[in-house]
């Protein structure tokens, strides 16, 4: 069993409810799915710029990604509705806690004057969004098969029916916010 895992059934779990006074287990917020997005504009120029970034992004993942493709023409963006523009993945189950240990732990501390990221990303259902500049933090990345920095934007997909308890779920869990930050 993953420790992340392991840490949110032995610890976080039972902390959250008493916190929220919870009675039903069930009830208790929870990590659903994380999905990993990256846009590629310049792929519907050469194919050959997906190929190599769904490689690095299974690295990272643990498996294949799923080629998303534009749904309508767009003429401004010289783009034709059903042209391959970027590649995403959906983590669940023990990928998802292994791949959430690995950011937590390894990636994020990683950045570089990093002092936490923002508590200000959550949606009103609890879900958590995080953009990073650059896929090559994650250690999977081959720096010599990088054409360039390419960014990537992680979705964090909870059952907690607000803000105050997604965040509260993932600060347990480890995620490293931002501390003493000012809200204005």
């Amino acid at each position: 069993m993953n420790n992340l895992k392991k840490k949110y059934l032995e610890e976080v779990s039972e902390k959250l409810k008493e916190e929220f006074a919870v009675k039903n287990h069930m009830a208790i917020p929870r990590v659903r799915k994380v999905v990993i997005n990256i846009g590629l504009a310049d792929a519907k120029d050469n194919a050959g710029i997906l190929e190599k970034m769904s490689g690095n992004l299974g690295a990272l993942a643990g498996q294949k990604p799923v080629v998303t493709k534009a749904k309508q023409s767009i003429a401004a963006f010289k783009l034709t509705a059903g042209q391959s523009i970027g590649l995403m993945v959906t983590l669940r189950g023990e990928k998802m806690y292994s791949f959430l240990e690995k950011l937590f732990n390894i990636v994020l501390p990683k950045v570089r004057d990093f002092r936490g990221v923002s508590d200000k990303s959550f949606d009103k259902s609890g879900n958590y969004n995080l953009g990073l500049r650059e896929q090559i933090i994650f250690p999977e990345i081959d720096y010599k098969n990088i054409d360039k920095p390419r960014g990537l934007q992680i979705t964090i997909n909870t059952t907690a029916k607000n803000e105050e308890e997604g965040k509260r779920l993932l600060e347990l869990m480890g995620m490293p916010f931002v501390k003493g930050a000012i809200n204005g």
